[in-house]
């Protein structure tokens, strides 16, 4: 029992530290002089905002990233429904009465 205890503290601390490096983001620049902004958990993105809208726009295109809007409810793992913005059931919250 007393060995969770740390445990648990050094996987706390390890997602604080993972959070602060995801808001410092690594400025880099490309082979052929764009600058980006490289992030820990994979991501990146261009720092000249119009490049960056434009490159957002060829991104949306592809259908892998069709498959569930960001803004969608539902659907966890690919099962079950995927709600979008405008449904009834839309964000409804629960449907037992004790918690309304």
């Amino acid at each position: 029992m007393k060995a969770i205890i740390p445990l648990v503290l050094v996987l706390a601390a390890g997602q604080g530290f993972a959070a602060e490096l995801d808001r410092n983001p690594v400025e880099a620049v490309t082979v052929d002089g764009q600058k980006v902004r490289l992030f820990p958990n994979g991501r990146w993105e261009f720092v000249d905002a119009a490049r960056a809208a434009v490159a957002q726009k060829v991104a949306a295109e592809y259908p892998e990233n069709k498959a569930h809007p960001a803004e969608a409810q539902g659907a966890l793992f690919g099962i079950g429904r995927t709600l979008m913005p405008g449904d009834k059931d839309y964000n409804r919250g629960s449907l037992n009465p004790k918690l309304r």
